[in-house]
């Protein structure tokens, strides 16, 4: 397996630019790659139609392509393929945005390009994701913080990492919200899910995988959960090998 993954928490930090605290990563992460092209993939984008091409597919990827562009690089959306399928396995990278990670999961599984994306992944195409971009590289996305606004096939997603990610997370509730924090929410998860470990991840930050080493790039550090266990913090340069260590059923019991 040879994985090339950039996996970003959040786009925008407040007060800055589209995509302006990730840029200098995004930029590392593709100068040796030999990268020109980007497929570039907006379903997880709002108010967008469930069929056919919506006017929000082609804003998206113009406010993407404008920022790849100062870049160095050449964005081109799958909406505007002939075969999508086809240009999953031709692309030199594959990108997908953030938004509404149902809705991308949903689109993901009407095109009929799950697999293929997986697929051409684990053959060592580099591949950038942020919010829900980040979510379908998990085994699923039971992790996201979306309103299920749709119903898809299936919540398994691009299974590339042994360990889910909940993008934007927060340490405590906003002010006046009764409602159970972010981390009593993680650990509803391992309830259910006692063989999965979680990586809260905060604003700021995005995870990089090369094959099987993973690093935590950015300003903040990672909340790292797994089941009946005392969350534990990860600060940048933290050995994260744990995360890429599947639990077996004897250590749970």
């Amino acid at each position: 397996m040879s994985l090339q993954l950039l996996l970003i928490s959040n786009s925008t930090n407040q007060g800055e630019a589209y995509l302006e605290w990730p840029r200098p990563h995004i930029s590392l992460f593709l100068k040796e790659k030999n990268v020109k092209r980007i497929l570039f993939i907006p379903f997880a984008g709002v108010n967008i139609s469930s069929e056919g091409v919506n006017p929000s597919y082609v804003q998206y990827t113009q406010k993407v392509k404008t920022v790849f562009s100062e870049l160095g690089y050449d964005v081109y959306s799958i909406v505007d393929e002939f075969d999508p399928i086809k240009a999953v396995k031709e692309a030199e990278c594959i990108m997908i945005g953030g938004g509404n990670t149902y809705f991308l999961v949903a689109m993901l599984y009407r095109w009929k390009i799950m697999e293929p994306i997986r697929e051409k992944l684990l053959q060592g195409t580099p591949y950038i994701g942020w919010s829900a971009g980040s979510n379908v590289a998990c085994p699923t996305l039971r992790t996201t913080n979306d309103m299920p606004i749709i119903q898809p096939e299936s919540f398994n997603t691009l299974d590339l990492i042994p360990f889910q990610i909940n993008p934007h997370y927060l340490d405590a509730n906003p002010q006046g919200h009764g409602g159970e924090t972010r981390e009593q929410r993680i650990m509803e998860f391992l309830a259910v899910n006692p063989l999965m470990k979680v990586a809260g991840l905060r604003e700021a930050t995005a995870l990089v995988v090369e094959n099987n080493h993973l690093e935590l790039v950015g300003t903040r550090p990672l909340r790292y959960f797994e089941y009946r266990h005392e969350p534990r913090e990860f600060q940048p340069g933290d050995d994260l090998s744990l995360l890429m260590e599947k639990l077996h059923p004897s250590e749970i019991e």
